[in-house]
């Protein structure tokens, strides 16, 4: 313990109080973290868990609600949520196939915090957009030939 308190140099002891250093990699020592980082990384799982917290849904109303997906990448983020537990998948025996996806408990979990930072992103995603903006105005320009030259 003494090792993590700082030192007063004035007065040559150690600082009464602990000092905490940070640990970027902290979260990533967490039991299943990576998983979280890797799932949440990929651009589909967000709006598919999100249209299934409305309901349970069939492959193409899914498609539908999510907008814009491809049924090869819908497929790969049905399969990935599935083998991570967040979501059930119920195929009926009938003619033609019927299958459906729901949440499961664990999925449903996950769709709380995930609401949480849609909301945080619908209040700051405006703010973060310009500061890009700004960023990107600053660090680039064109010179006379019209090429486009990094400044700062």
């Amino acid at each position: 313990m003494e090792a993590d308190r700082p030192i007063d140099v004035a007065r040559g002891r150690m600082s009464p109080t602990p000092r905490t250093a940070p640990q970027p990699d902290a979260f990533l020592r967490y039991p299943g973290s990576a998983l979280v980082v890797s799932l949440l990384a990929d651009k589909w799982t967000i709006p598919v868990i999100h249209a299934l917290a409305r309901g349970t849904k069939r492959t193409g109303e899914l498609r539908r609600t999510v907008g814009r997906v491809s049924q090869k990448m819908l497929t790969q983020t049905l399969r990935a949520l599935e083998q991570q537990g967040l979501i059930e998948r119920t195929v009926y025996p009938v003619v033609p196939p019927r299958v459906e996806y729901r949440l499961t408990s664990l999925g449903a979990s996950l769709n709380r915090p995930l609401r949480q930072l849609c909301e945080w992103t619908l209040e700051n995603g405006p703010a973060l957009e310009r500061a890009a903006a700004i960023r990107k105005g600053r660090t680039r320009t064109k010179d006379s030939t019209g090429a486009s030259r990094r400044i700062g």
